[in-house]
């Protein structure tokens, strides 16, 4: 019972950081939040 629990509490715990997570990188804007924002080619100031 306590090993299901604690298998449970674990499951919800990494979907709720996922959300967090996703919801922080959707604030910041689709270029601050990409993975290859440093070698980008496109600006994205300009297509604001």
């Amino acid at each position: 019972m306590i090993v299901n629990v604690v298998i449970g509490t674990i499951i919800f715990g990494y979907a709720a950081w996922t959300i967090f997570r996703f919801i922080q990188k959707s604030k910041r804007g689709t270029c601050a939040a990409c993975s290859v924002k440093g070698s980008c080619g496109t600006s994205c100031h300009e297509k604001s």
